[in-house]
């Protein structure tokens, strides 16, 4: 089997110091980002997720920007039909592959608030923001085989004798990750996307929800966030700690936001947590964030060791990526990549020699 893939959630900060603060927004500090980005690339992250939401900075022009000063490290770029026409987005798109030298992949998300998405002047509900998903992506795609001039006539978009001079980098085109947990989510996937992306759940749990993509030959992957300390008993400790004090506050933000959401992704994480007993889904998820945080905030937690196994399980259940974010996110990616990812790859190591022998 390939090795797991392990990226990183990248904020536009470093991130929050607990689970319970509010996101820092009204500011960009340029520098600390690509400080981070560039410690990112320095500890071998495969990429860097570049999320994107009304409060936050738009994705494109930092991303642009941080192809300029990294080498190495790639960008998964978050981003939303019916911002742009996918004309302009394909040319975007080409024209960050040459700026980065193909370092760009692509996270198609649908939206999951119709609230929020009404501020952007769109008011599509759920299965019409997939349906213009995948319009999207078909002239996308169309344009990267080479159907050139390419006239497209759908419900959402008209395209007429479109044509752009400069390609992808080198042809193909930029992997897609399409993100979901809804079945509609899934057919975009199975139809027009490399990789589809959910929510965290246990091993069992994503194993039964993605079987469908693996036997049609999709990658899976899936974001949470990791704490992993020397001992168990550090990391149970450091939890307590992190929601020392929590900011009520925040957490009737995030429930109220929640209320106008209609993806089955966030839905599916709250019904996760809402139905344990003590904040424990597994032996090693934990789900005392997911009220302040969200859906991502499901959390690995454990020794190294056992953070270690644990993500190998994925494997087995079909995973082959994870995005992760800590608290703080920058000194858990640096933790993490330090003390864990040597321990997987050990882990993948012993695996293929055992199948191999």
């Amino acid at each position: 089997m390939e090795p797991l893939r392990i990226h990183w959630c990248s904020p536009p900060d470093t991130g929050q110091a607990k689970p319970t603060d509010k996101y820092r927004v009204g500011t960009l500090d340029m520098g600390e980002v690509v400080d981070f980005v560039q410690e990112a690339e320095e500890l071998g992250v495969d990429s860097l997720l570049l999320g994107i939401g009304h409060y936050l900075p738009d994705p494109l022009p930092v991303v642009g920007a941080l192809t300029q000063v990294t080498d190495r490290v790639k960008f998964m770029l978050a981003y939303r039909p019916g911002l742009l026409s996918p004309t302009l987005f394909t040319q975007v798109v080409n024209t960050l592959s040459w700026m980065s030298d193909n370092r760009v992949s692509l996270n198609i998300v649908a939206g999951i608030s119709p609230a929020e998405q009404a501020g952007y002047g769109d008011f599509l509900n759920h299965d019409q923001r997939y349906a213009r998903t995948r319009e999207f992506l078909e002239i996308m795609r169309g344009l990267w085989d080479g159907q050139a001039p390419l006239s497209y006539s759908g419900e959402h978009y008209t395209v007429k004798d479109a044509e752009l001079s400069l390609g992808y980098k080198g042809g193909g085109r930029p992997e897609i990750y399409i993100s979901g947990a809804s079945a509609v989510a899934q057919e975009t996937a199975l139809d027009l996307g490399d990789c589809w992306l959910r929510y965290g759940d246990t091993p069992e749990g994503i194993a039964k929800a993605s079987r469908p993509l693996v036997e049609g030959g999709r990658r899976v992957g899936t974001r949470m966030h990791v704490l992993a300390r020397a001992t168990r008993a550090e990391a149970v400790a450091e939890l307590a700690q992190l929601m020392r004090d929590p900011d009520t506050a925040h957490e009737a933000y995030i429930r109220d936001f929640v209320a106008t959401v209609d993806s089955e992704a966030v839905q599916s994480s709250y019904r996760l947590a809402d139905q344990v007993d003590g904040e424990w889904l597994s032996p090693f998820i934990w789900t005392g964030a997911v009220s302040y945080r969200g859906g991502s905030a499901l959390c690995v937690v454990g020794s190294y060791e056992e953070v270690a196994a644990y993500i190998h399980q994925y494997k087995a259940a079909g995973v082959s990526e994870f995005i992760f974010s800590g608290w703080p996110t920058r000194d858990e990616m640096r933790n993490f990549f330090t003390h864990v990812m040597p321990l997987i790859r050990d882990l993948e190591r012993a695996e293929s020699g055992a199948s191999g022998a």
